[in-house]
């Protein structure tokens, strides 16, 4: 699907010294759509998101959101686009509501900030001072701060971070509702099932470029899926072999525990339970495993860990 771009990036080269953060990244970034920003430790994607707001000067290549040079036409940009910061960013000893109620006072049009706090549960503790604020209301604080003002892209950097798992649902919820009134949302994340929830497109980064971009189905597309059962150790599994879908392989990979990959769906199913029933072999479970974004991210990325 062609849309309109909310953010254009052209051969963006950051660095910091001798260290080059983004090396030639490319990006786009539909109107209306949610796009999860993803990457290892130092990747780059703080970097690349940090220009895209007007907080870093590319060194060379090309920024624009919204039609918008990020630095050269800033003021006119934070008029339209709403920001969340992983961390700071927010007076330590500013209340909640008064925290909220000054940036609502900023805009045209803000959301009512007594229904957004009451629904992202902070109408509890609003009179709080930031700091004395738990981790999580930090951090819900901080999402209502960066949608208030009725955006028109809003960046979200880790948004559900340290949340628990209702509060991570209500995020959730905003989110979607914010892609269906046509607000364009880009949202860095290490948590791969959000991505795979809430995108519709992913862009992996790593060593300061894009290195994959797509909806997550596109990523995940061509993997390794697997059907996993149990059974008696050593069986003979030729019979089996032939009778798979063209293109799947089974294995034992360990005593009793046996992997059949290929394209697994209802056909291999029926093939490798008949196949059972037929030869007196009485699974004790069976399972399947489809190729994931958490597979494709350390396919692209490594599995070593970074500093």
């Amino acid at each position: 699907m062609h849309r309109e771009a909310a953010v254009e990036i052209t051969g963006l080269v950051k660095r910091y010294g001798r260290t080059t953060a983004v090396n030639g990244l490319d990006l786009t970034v539909g109107r209306g759509t949610v796009t999860a920003v993803l990457g290892p430790n130092g990747a780059g994607k703080t970097t690349t998101v940090e220009a895209c707001e007007g907080y870093r000067r590319p060194d060379a290549g090309r920024v624009r959101v919204l039609g918008l040079d990020p630095v050269v036409q800033g003021g006119e940009l934070r008029r339209r686009i709403g920001v969340m910061l992983q961390s700071g960013g927010i007076y330590p000893g500013a209340r909640a509501a008064e925290m909220l109620g000054h940036l609502a006072k900023l805009y045209a049009h803000p959301l009512d900030t007594t229904a957004l706090s009451e629904r992202l549960g902070l109408g509890s503790c609003g009179r709080t001072p930031y700091r004395r604020l738990s981790g999580g209301q930090q951090q819900r604080l901080a999402l209502a701060l960066a949608v208030v003002g009725r955006p028109e892209l809003v960046f979200l950097d880790e948004p559900t971070a340290g949340l628990d798992p209702q509060a991570r649902r209500a995020a959730w919820d905003l989110i979607r509702e914010l892609r269906a009134d046509g607000v364009t949302v880009v949202l860095t994340t290490h948590f791969m099932d959000e991505a795979e929830e809430l995108a519709d497109e992913v862009a992996v980064i790593d060593a300061g470029r894009v290195v994959a971009q797509g909806t997550p189905e596109e990523l995940c597309r061509g993997g390794e899926d697997s059907l996993q059962f149990t059974g008696r150790a050593d069986l003979d599994l030729s019979r089996l072999r032939a009778s798979l879908p063209a293109g799947s392989e089974v294995t034992e990979t360990s005593p009793g525990v046996y992997r059949v990959t290929g394209d697994v769906g209802p056909r291999m199913l029926a093939c490798v339970t008949a196949w059972c029933a037929q030869y007196s072999v009485m699974p004790d479970r069976i399972t399947t495993r489809r190729h994931t974004l958490e597979d494709v991210f350390l396919d692209l990325t490594g599995k070593e860990l970074r500093p």
